[in-house]
């Protein structure tokens, strides 16, 4: 196993038909790259479910061996201002393709944190270089680009991956890197990642590095996150008004697993919903951890707010 390599690039994939989920996209971008002709795209959705491997994808098969040359892949995140615009997206625009493609591709990733200023640059950019040049804007947020952009792109919006695409992923690669992952473990690693597939390569990259046996618990333990039950067993003395063994044991595993206020709030208000309780009661439990979250947020001291929202627990159950 090759310990340099970063999984999210090694197993990164090179055709459309490695893709897992979005199905319906990659049918629809394939089409676009048969006619060697295509729109601007907007790929919008969370982090994580192949917006920009698709990307690749799409330069990888339409430009063949010469698809460097003709492809610009930036991060607006990092360059958020209206010289990133101005200078290298039209320095590289201008030019025509090397090959028989009459077009080159340029990939602005996260462009959703470009000023307004650098979008309406953008969108200039977009309408004079037609000829020479596609756009391929990727975002967490389509709200955030401007109208005008949004209009001049074809918009697909990306889902995050169902547990059936994850575990195809996760099978796949620990086939190749002859790894062991039990059952709870792959349930583990969806529940962590809630869809996220660059999660997954990160912690089972880091998972294999000094096991290949990988468990349930070597998940929870590399994701420094608390074992679902634990939060339960929290939330259970909590609701049984026994305060100070939910405080204690609350404590306990965020200091075992070194978690945040935040991230303990997040598992809480996951976990509420599988408890035995009132409907009514789960709804003003998951009430009081959006103001509990408010509070953090704004700076008050989390072990405080954490018990408060314990106490608050214990006194809606009594």
């Amino acid at each position: 196993m090759d310990e340099s390599a970063i999984w999210t690039e090694k197993y990164r994939p090179s055709t459309f038909e490695e893709i897992v989920g979005q199905t319906e996209i990659v049918k629809r971008t394939k089409a676009f790259v048969e006619q060697r002709n295509m729109p601007h795209l907007l790929f919008s959705g969370p982090a994580g479910v192949g917006k920009t491997t698709l990307s690749l994808v799409i330069a990888r098969q339409l430009f063949k061996e010469s698809w460097k040359e003709n492809f610009l892949e930036l991060n607006a995140s990092d360059e958020r201002g209206i010289d990133v615009v101005r200078v290298k997206v039209k320095e590289f625009a201008r030019t025509r393709a090397i090959g028989d493609v009459p077009f080159k591709i340029i990939y602005l990733d996260e462009c959703d944190a470009l000023t307004k200023e650098a979008q309406q640059a953008l969108r200039r950019t977009m309408e004079n270089y037609t000829h020479t040049c596609r756009f391929i804007l990727s975002c967490n947020y389509s709200s955030k680009i401007i109208d005008p952009i949004q209009s001049r792109c074809t918009i697909f919006r990306f889902k995050l991956l169902t547990e059936k695409e994850m575990e195809k992923i996760i099978e796949t690669i620990a086939k190749k890197e002859q790894l062991t992952i039990d059952e709870k473990a792959k349930k583990a690693l969806f529940v962590i990642s809630e869809g996220d597939v660059r999660r997954v390569e990160n912690i089972l990259q880091s998972s294999a590095a000094s096991n290949q046996n990988i468990t349930e618990d070597t998940i929870y333990s590399i994701a420094s996150m608390a074992r679902p039950k634990e939060i339960v067993q929290v939330l259970e003395f909590a609701m049984k008004r026994d305060f100070k063994n939910a405080k204690d044991l609350l404590l306990k595993t965020m200091l075992e697993h070194g978690l945040s206020g935040s991230d303990v709030i997040k598992q809480i208000q996951k976990e509420i919903w599988q408890l035995k309780a009132e409907d009514k009661k789960k709804l003003e439990m998951v009430k009081e951890c959006g103001e509990i979250e408010f509070r953090m947020v704004e700076g008050s001291d989390e072990f405080i707010q954490l018990e408060a929202l314990l106490a608050k627990f214990c006194v809606l159950h009594s």
